[in-house]
């Protein structure tokens, strides 16, 4: 006979001479000292790799072991004990034992099944989530199969307070119900926060739009649904939470919650059960919250999650429907913050393209004042001469709609637009301005006046562009080409300088280094740096260009006034 094959008969006929013995125990001689020996070569099983047949030693009618108590510390322990790739066999062997031990026990149910939940979430959540097709469906570590046995094995507790809540309408039992909320507010935040959910070509059922199903079932089934996905956004704790909750269960729900969201606005998990009486704007509002928290993350998975439950509630809104006094609130500011950031700080583009499509959304969704209460907001926040840029063609564009449009628009004309001018048409350091890192900015803001000056007649003057042009003059226009003048003759010096010290570096090493931002770029040939140069005198060249534009049409168009008047 093989080595390792006595070494089974061995390891279970100890674990069954065990149990033997301790079915012929009455229950007040079965001491815990016998359930510590059970214990210890139920472990010695595991270890040697011999689950299946532990699993049939313990299910096997004639070894029910006595006292109920003891064999769940028992359970319990053996998953506190286990960890890395052994936690989801580990677990997936003892939840029907324990099931069927919680379900015997009569003291005390609501704090062991909590406990259970807990504990095995709490050994769960290390092990990382599955995200591609390839690994979802390798499954190496037995994470799918493992969520899914741990939601049946809830399922005769959620039956339990199914039960009693339909037995009376004030069903006052709460220590049960609250200890599967957890468990649903854990599930979500692991591990459905960082999940891949998207339908999965060749996967016919997807585990964790499986798992997502039966957590958002339960939340139905125990009538925590609807309250938990239309939380008041007052900073208030949520509806089922009793004052002796800790804290920290408070914190970690605001994950829960937004992922809850994302489920039922994007995946449209349990959508069918919700009244639709709700309106696009009341959505997005219940909704703002949880998109900043999945906003303010930096993993893919979950910020993705957040740009597609912000993109779905826009989607739902029509045009110019968004009311300005929506602006109050503190987070309809802090998002499009949010997107900025991510627009010009993540470094995976598409995540950079979709927050900018997603910003462009959520400006055309508010009304006039909305729009330039929004764009005020931008320009002093964003920091980045490329999000100015943008926002300043689309004052550009609110302005055409103004002056095409028949109905008044106090906001982009007259003394509004003038503020609003104020900010788009000014260097930040006047005539010291970097004109190279502010290019973007500055060629919207030329563009923006050009257009002002050939569309509205001085005569009609509905921008206020003409009564505040000397302003802009001194503001802009001038230090513009003062700064112009002075950036052409560095960078020509600049090149000057390199072509020169090329020829005598011919003997010795024509590389050199950047410095930029305090971080040192790699190393650069001098070809290499006379072509970075060359860029930006394009740059000035086409600033230029378009700054002595503007400067022709406002003279013309002055000359062309002043002939009248005289």
């Amino acid at each position: 006979m093989p080595e390792e094959h006595s070494q089974t008969i061995m390891a279970i006929d100890e674990l069954q001479a065990i149990i033997q013995r301790c079915q012929i125990l009455e229950e007040a001689d079965f001491k815990g000292e016998d359930f510590n020996l059970f214990q210890v070569a139920g472990q010695k099983c595991l270890e040697d790799g011999y689950a299946a047949q532990l699993l049939e030693v313990i299910q096997n009618e004639k070894n029910k072991l006595c006292n109920p108590k003891e064999l769940f510390l028992g359970l319990l322990e053996q998953i506190e004990q286990t960890s890395g790739e052994q936690v989801c066999q580990t677990v997936m062997l003892l939840l029907q034992p324990l099931q069927t031990v919680l379900l015997k026990l009569q003291n005390k149910k609501a704090y062991s099944v909590g406990l259970s939940l807990a504990m095995i979430m709490n050994q769960l959540t290390p092990l990382p989530v599955p995200y591609t097709k390839q690994q979802i469906q390798e499954d190496k570590l037995g994470l799918c199969q493992c969520c899914n046995a741990v939601v049946d094995f809830a399922k005769p507790f959620v039956n339990e307070v199914v039960k009693n809540m339909e037995k009376s309408s004030e069903y006052n039992d709460m220590e049960l119900k609250e200890e599967l909320i957890k468990f649903c507010m854990k599930s979500l935040k692991y591990p459905l926060l960082t999940a891949q959910l998207e339908q999965l070509e060749g996967i016919e059922e997807h585990p964790f739009r499986h798992f997502a199903t039966e957590i958002i079932n339960i939340l139905w089934n125990i009538r925590e649904l609807i309250p938990l996905v239309f939380v008041p956004n007052k900073g208030k704790s949520p509806p089922w939470e009793n004052p002796e909750f800790a804290d920290i269960e408070r914190k970690n729900s605001t994950d829960s919650l937004a992922c809850l969201s994302y489920l039922v606005f994007v995946q449209h998990f349990g959508v069918e059960c919700f009244p639709m009486v709700f309106s696009p704007s009341y959505l997005l509002l219940c909704n703002m919250t949880h998109i900043e928290v999945l906003l303010k993350r930096t993993e893919e998975s979950v910020l993705s999650k957040g740009l597609d439950l912000f993109e779905s509630c826009l989607l739902r809104m029509e045009d110019n429907s968004l009311l300005h006094p929506y602006l109050e609130f503190r987070v309809f500011i802090n998002v499009p913050q949010d997107l900025v950031k991510i627009m010009t700080l993540c470094p995976m583009e598409n995540m950079r393209k979709k927050s900018l499509n997603i910003l462009q959304l959520f400006i055309d969704k508010f009304d006039t004042e909305g729009k330039y209460t929004l764009f005020r907001c931008l320009l002093k926040t964003s920091n980045h001469a490329g999000v100015e840029g943008y926002i300043i063609k689309n004052i550009k564009d609110q302005i055409h709609i103004a002056l095409t449009k028949e109905y008044d628009n106090v906001w982009f004309t007259g003394h509004h637009l003038i503020s609003l001018l104020d900010l788009v048409l000014s260097l930040p350091e006047g005539a010291e301005t970097d004109l190279l890192q502010n290019s973007d900015r500055i060629m919207a803001s030329l563009n923006l006046l050009r257009y002002l000056v050939i569309k509205d007649c001085e005569s009609d003057n509905q921008t206020g562009v003409w009564t505040t042009l000397g302003k802009i003059k001194q503001n802009f226009l001038k230090p513009l080409r003062v700064g112009l003048n002075m950036s052409k003759a560095h960078y020509e010096a600049e090149i000057k300088n390199k072509k020169e010290n090329r020829k005598e570096a011919h003997s010795s090493n024509p590389v050199c280094s950047v410095t930029v931002s305090g971080e040192k770029m790699p190393a650069m040939t001098t070809g290499m740096q006379l072509q970075v140069l060359h860029s930006a005198l394009f740059t000035f060249d086409l600033i230029e260009s378009v700054l002595a534009r503007v400067e022709e049409l406002i003279e013309g168009k002055t000359k062309a006034v002043m002939e009248e008047n005289s």
